[in-house]
């Protein structure tokens, strides 16, 4: 993969412990929304059992200029290396893989179930959906412990002020330690939740995506209110 590279071109904290990393766009490098890229440190000192290579959900849309991804911020030496890179590091890459995108009929709603930084997929696949004009309704569901802890909030909140086929419904589930006010809804994503906002529980298809403990409770809530399983689809974000 010598001859496979990019740049991280800069990267800002997006919220508690979360950084949004931007990264060149390698020349010809196509993807659809919601679609992954494996990343590797080039000859990575002192690499913890973990190794030199992640795959992220790249939170940049196919129309952008660059590429970027968003990441807990761990104590793993990837992590680390991220954190500690001056602009214009080098990675090589592979990818994209994946089929986590939107599907094609426009007349069936999408419902996104997401946890932390399980929105990252969402941000690439709402973009771009905005930017395409496509007809889809878009029902994002968003579950943080607060505010503070949650990736993008205000590019949704005005992804969803000017898009009003968008709906945006954040929940905290922690609020107890939150010094934010909060008005909205809380608690985890439930049935009852759901039937607030969809007419129809049975009509869209759903896409979960967080860590693998919330993505098997959304499945299981799913599968218990009666959602066909091919209207399910998942990817898991293992904490590392």
């Amino acid at each position: 993969m010598e001859n496979k590279r990019l740049n991280i071109l800069s990267s800002e904290e997006i919220a508690r412990g979360t950084r949004a990393f931007h990264l060149s766009k390698p020349a010809g490098f196509e993807y659809v929304a919601g679609q992954t890229i494996d990343l590797y440190l080039i000859d990575p000192k002192d690499m913890d059992e973990s190794g030199p290579v992640r795959t992220f959900s790249l939170v940049s849309a196919p129309y952008e200029p660059d590429l970027e991804f968003a990441t807990r911020m761990r104590d793993s030496s990837f992590k680390q290396w991220l954190k500690a890179a001056p602009a214009n590091a080098e990675l090589t890459w592979d990818g994209p893989y994946g089929s986590f995108t939107l599907h094609k009929n426009a007349s069936k709603p999408a419902v996104f179930l997401a946890g932390g930084i399980g929105i990252t997929p969402f941000m690439s696949m709402i973009k771009q959906w905005a930017h395409d004009k496509l007809g889809h309704e878009i029902f994002l569901f968003h579950s943080n412990h607060t505010p503070e802890d949650a990736p993008f909030f205000q590019q949704l909140l005005e992804l969803a002020h000017t898009n009003p086929k968008l709906h945006f419904i954040p929940t905290m589930t922690d609020m107890d330690t939150s010094s934010a006010e909060w008005n909205g809804e809380r608690g985890f994503i439930d049935k009852a939740m759901l039937g607030r906002y969809l007419t129809n529980l049975s009509t869209p298809i759903y896409y979960i995506a967080g860590p693998p403990q919330m993505v098997a409770a959304m499945r299981t809530m799913l599968i218990e209110a009666g959602i066909d399983e091919d209207n399910i689809r998942f990817e898991e974000f293992p904490g590392y």
